[in-house]
């Protein structure tokens, strides 16, 4: 008997989603009022983005799952297409440095968003067949990496090292729990290291934002700008906060906190409360995904769930991370909650494919 979707995540997405809609509103007000003369226009363009969001993920947790495996392959070679595209001058739009984007109207669709999903679909196809070879290091694993591989180097070339990790440590999590001997993950995480070096020789702002890292105040004005003004905005948060629409960091001090910072201003004005309910909301949508993957029979299913999962909290993780000082400035957005229609697109479309899996067992 056909059981139906998770109702529970289905509400809990919801709810995050519309609750980051405010967010936006409260984070980008002053500064949309400022510089387009209309406070609503973040959170117009998000509100859009939304709305087409939920009927995507509505209809892909309705179709055919099977439709992913048969057409893994051709969904990796669209992704790879449009990540080529993207570099080519005049077809890309430059945004902050980057050239990751496809500008359409006043809206921009960023491709590498889109390849996380891609490359899940393609890499848990290739795990559920090759579930015997795959603890073979060179007949197994090589082949998938040097695919992960090529993707890394696209959208390095862009460039956006944030999106290249959560999709390289997503994928790795993926192989890992497909058996393969952690003794292979210990070798290459030391040359992983070694090219992240690498990576910082041949683009020293990144070695700024290291350094902004380990002590912001060596370049307050610069590098470590952001990070102080996101520690200004977290620390007088207190226990509930300054109230809803009181922040200060958003008046021209946290640089769009509508973006990568909009923890922040929520830390700032709903305090340890605020914090408590966002993570909350996380770890319940991740337990879910887990739940619903640890159910499955189907290998395919299996991967394809654990990898969307994975992929929603490692970016979770590695945001959160940066806006409290962890680690060094990645530039990747909080699902559910930051501005951005690719992000929040390609979070509902992995909600979908999770919903469809759990309306599947």
């Amino acid at each position: 008997m056909t059981k139906k979707y998770d109702k529970k995540l289905l509400i809990a997405v919801i709810i995050i989603a519309i609750f980051g809609i405010v967010m936006i509103y409260s984070a980008s007000s002053i500064w949309a009022e400022y510089k387009y003369n209309d406070a609503f226009k973040f959170v117009k363009a998000q509100t859009v983005f939304f709305i087409i969001g939920l009927v995507i993920m509505f209809v892909i947790s309705k179709i055919d799952i099977n439709i992913f495996y048969k057409k893994a392959n051709l969904i990796l070679f669209i992704s790879f297409i449009l990540l080529v595209l993207v570099l080519i001058p005049g077809v890309g739009t430059i945004r902050n440095g980057s050239r990751s984007w496809f500008g359409i109207g006043g809206l921009g669709i960023q491709p590498s968003e889109f390849a996380k999903i891609g490359l899940i679909i393609y890499v848990s196809k290739y795990l559920a067949n090759n579930q015997r070879i795959i603890k073979n290091i060179k007949k197994g694993v090589f082949p998938i990496l040097l695919v992960i591989g090529v993707f890394f180097g696209l959208i390095l070339l862009e460039p956006d090292f944030g999106t290249a990790m959560v999709i390289v440590l997503t994928l790795v999590v993926m192989i890992f729990i497909s058996g393969v001997k952690i003794s292979f993950f210990v070798k290459t995480g030391m040359l992983g290291l070694l090219g992240v070096v690498g990576l910082i020789i041949v683009a020293p702002y990144r070695m700024q934002r290291i350094v902004s890292f380990l002590n912001p105040w060596v370049d307050p004005l610069g590098a470590g700008y952001q990070i102080i003004q996101s520690l200004y905005a977290i620390g007088p948060g207190g226990l509930l906060g300054q109230g809803f629409l009181n922040s200060r960091q958003k008046q021209f001090y946290l640089p769009e906190p509508q973006t990568d910072f909009i923890f922040s201003i929520i830390s700032e004005e709903f305090g340890f409360l605020g914090i408590l309910i966002v993570t909350s909301f996380l770890i319940f949508i991740f337990y879910r995904i887990i739940k619903i993957s640890l159910r499955q029979s189907n290998l395919f299913k299996k991967y394809l769930s654990f990898g969307l999962g994975f992929g929603i909290i490692i970016q979770s993780l590695l945001n959160l991370s940066v806006v409290i000082g962890l680690i060094p400035v990645t530039g990747v957005t909080l699902p559910f909650l930051s501005y951005g229609g690719s992000s929040l697109l390609v979070s509902l479309i992995s909600i979908g494919i999770i919903l469809n899996v759990s309306n599947n067992n």
